[in-house]
């Protein structure tokens, strides 16, 4: 992978990382039109820098839920200083639950992952079917629960629907965000849930891909990984600004479209074989 194509793909993480258009997705598409997928591994490490832009902007909420969980527990040198129906102390909880489906499903998977659920003629279907989805959910669903009114069973929810942006297309803020205004969850609610459960996983993700290819991600080596990850921080964190305060105004329409014609897109590049279905290490 040369500079440039680093400096691209961090562009691209950066920008679709919180965007319910799935930026695995565009890492895929866009890998493979400059050379070839730069592969799971590459994904999952670029996303440190995207979720460090997350915990740098919600650093304030992560230290209050933080704090006030670890001072509700019956152990430990805060012993049940706060109770345990505390709102942040019960938010550190739901975003632990609901970061269980995405790991057990993640490791079950793996193979999988980073293989066989690479073809993008699944990409292309599963982005189209989603943005439908998305569509229907947005304009259907209630939109009048806050986070304070989050309970156990949506916590299990939303962490399921966390773990079908496992393949990539769906989208990790899509699934989230989707199960969210289905759930009656107001738009802004749904988002703000969506960022604070990709924390564990992410960076877990994230750090587990670099452990276990030594920070290279594979064949692309650990300089263009460095430069994709800190441009995907930089740009992530102004698109999270952004992001938040359009949900608070507009609907996802336009991500919907943005979606299946992106799809449409994909499958008409596949038929003319400038785009190849499966990865090369597939």
């Amino acid at each position: 992978m040369t500079w440039i194509e680093a400096l691209v793909l961090g562009l691209v993480q950066g920008l679709t990382e919180f965007l319910p258009i799935s930026s695995s997705a565009h890492l895929r598409i866009v890998g493979d039109l400059m050379s070839s997928d730069p592969g799971a591994a590459f994904t999952a490490i670029t996303q440190i820098g995207t979720e460090t832009a997350v915990v740098l902007y919600f650093r304030r909420d992560i230290a209050r839920i933080v704090a006030h969980w670890a001072k509700s527990l019956p152990v430990g040198p805060w012993k049940k200083q706060l109770p345990s129906s505390d709102p942040d102390a019960r938010m550190g909880w739901f975003v632990i639950c609901g970061s269980i489906p995405i790991v057990v499903l993640g490791l079950l998977f793996q193979d999988a992952i980073e293989h066989a659920l690479r073809n993008l003629y699944l990409t292309a279907t599963v982005l189209a079917v989603f943005g439908v989805i998305l569509g229907i959910a947005d304009v259907r669903g209630a939109k009048t629960r806050t986070l304070d009114r989050l309970t156990w069973k949506h916590a299990w929810l939303y962490g399921l629907a966390q773990s079908l942006a496992l393949v990539p297309g769906v989208s990790r803020s899509g699934g989230t965000i989707t199960a969210g205004l289905l759930m009656g969850y107001t738009r802004e609610a749904a988002a703000r849930y969506s960022f604070l459960l990709a924390i564990p996983a992410v960076l877990g993700s994230g750090f587990y891909q670099l452990i276990k290819s030594g920070g290279t991600a594979g064949e692309v080596g650990f300089w263009p990984t460095l430069l994709a990850t800190i441009v995907a921080f930089g740009v992530g964190y102004v698109v999270i600004i952004a992001f938040l305060k359009i949900v608070s105004t507009y609907s996802y329409r336009p991500f919907v479209y943005y979606r299946i014609g992106l799809a449409v897109v994909v499958v008409l590049l596949l038929l003319a074989g400038a785009l190849t279905a499966m990865p090369a290490s597939g």
